[in-house]
């Protein structure tokens, strides 16, 4: 028997969310903790980064590779090479299945404190047509099937990039938290952009052969009427073709895109953002809304489960399904543990969860975009900036992701806002 008397906090999760989470959790509290994460991979694919890869001919299941056990190992946190499958919130524990190896028997881990960072499943095969006819930018293999597509299959046709309809759990909503058509819409924005520079670097045309298609009244609705009104303003003299209210993907074929609104798109390349489902185990459980994602008051804690948290995709809270949402949560979370084991009080502790949209996208030939955003969920910031300085800025958040193993200097964020919003990346 263990005499390791220590709170037990156990994440299930190691990719963006998990692995910042775990990082913070150890910098806040090193060893007065036992902490130990689960996860089904011992790396991370740098998803924010593979459409730039892919349209540069990269494989991102080597560029975008980042082992994540190391920084574990070197934090002393415990990292267990296992899927999730089942949660005993009475009992205060999780089975688990070992991934390294297939057969592998399953395991009980118990927990004083909980975090749920599993992220989501994309539910590409609940799209009729899309494994014979789809193409998608979520992970290396898709990735590398969109780049095989593009620099040898493509007959130079039309090109449609969008999103299916996103399912969002409704129960418990606060009132401040909008209602979602589409998961995150960024994606589709810098796919089109990137695409159109793409085209036209090889000669096979321009923004005319794309049109762009959204569940929603409005493209990346969560950016604000002013930033979408100027997206579109501008993607319409480019010459994109724009398709909204499509409810959702009926249908992919060869030669298309069918939608429940009746309408359809010609395409030869359909570039599709899913449905953004919980993982199985998480659905029907008293921490959960009628979907699966994680209920959390804006301490990202579970508010009949209080020994329960929840960061990133999981959350219900985490709408749009965005990164930085993400990185926000989990620094939260780490004061909020910090306080449960009495390490610190609760007035030092963090502000509690305010999201903002903070995005930077790829446009293609080394130009980006950035938006700083909170109007959607009442606030009044609205930053849309293109250049040079954002595509520089994401690439320096790569490259700052991967030395400090899902880390970044406390200051970075804020720095990054302020650097963007105030112009002075343009000095």
């Amino acid at each position: 028997m263990s005499t390791d008397t220590r709170p037990r906090v156990l994440i299930l999760g190691s990719s963006f969310a998990g692995l910042t989470t775990a990082r913070y959790i150890h910098q806040t509290l090193g060893d007065r903790i036992h902490l130990t994460v689960v996860d089904p991979n011992p790396y991370l694919i740098f998803v924010p980064n593979l459409p730039m890869e892919v349209f540069a001919d990269h494989d991102p299941l080597v560029t975008m590779h980042m082992g994540t056990v190391r920084f574990h190992d070197k934090d002393g946190t415990a990292f267990v090479n296992a899927e999730a499958i089942e949660i005993d919130l009475d009992s205060k524990r999780v089975t688990i299945r070992p991934t390294d190896r297939a057969g592998s028997a399953p395991e009980l881990l118990r927990y004083d404190m909980l975090v749920i960072a599993t992220g989501s499943r994309l539910a590409y095969d609940r799209i009729d047509g899309f494994a014979e006819h789809g193409d998608a930018v979520s992970s290396g293999h898709y990735g590398n099937k969109l780049r095989r597509k593009l620099f040898h299959d493509y007959k130079g046709g039309p090109v449609a990039i969008g999103s299916a309809r996103f399912h969002q759990g409704l129960k418990d909503k606060p009132s401040w938290l909008p209602e979602a058509a589409a998961a995150c819409e960024g994606p589709p924005l810098e796919l089109a952009l990137t695409m159109a520079h793409w085209l036209e670097h090889r000669g096979l045309g321009d923004a005319h052969k794309i049109t762009l298609f959204t569940p929603a009244e409005k493209i990346a609705e969560d950016a604000g009427d002013a930033i979408v009104g100027e997206f579109l303003q501008m993607a319409t003299e480019m010459g994109f073709g724009y398709l909204n209210n499509t409810q959702d993907i009926k249908a992919i074929s060869a030669d298309g895109i069918e939608f429940e609104s009746g309408a359809s798109v010609e395409a030869e390349i359909k570039i599709v953002l899913p449905d953004w489902v919980p993982h199985q185990f998480l659905t029907g459980l008293p921490i959960s809304d009628e979907r699966g994602f994680i209920l959390t008051d804006t301490h990202m804690r579970n508010p009949t489960h209080p020994e329960v948290f929840a960061v990133g995709d999981a959350a219900a809270l985490t709408v749009p399904k965005l990164g930085s949402l993400g990185h926000q949560q989990a620094e939260i979370v780490a004061d909020q543990i910090a306080v449960q084991v009495g390490l610190t009080d609760e007035a030092a502790a963090r502000d509690p969860y305010k999201p903002a949209i903070l995005c930077f996208g790829d446009m293609g030939g080394h130009k980006g975009f950035y938006i700083h955003s909170d109007t959607w969920f009442g606030g009044d910031t609205s930053v849309f900036e293109m250049g040079y300085a954002p595509y520089a800025m994401k690439m320096a958040f790569k490259e700052m992701y991967f030395r400090t193993g899902g880390k970044p200097v406390s200051w970075g964020m804020p720095f990054t806002e302020f650097t963007m919003d105030h112009g002075l990346a343009h000095v």
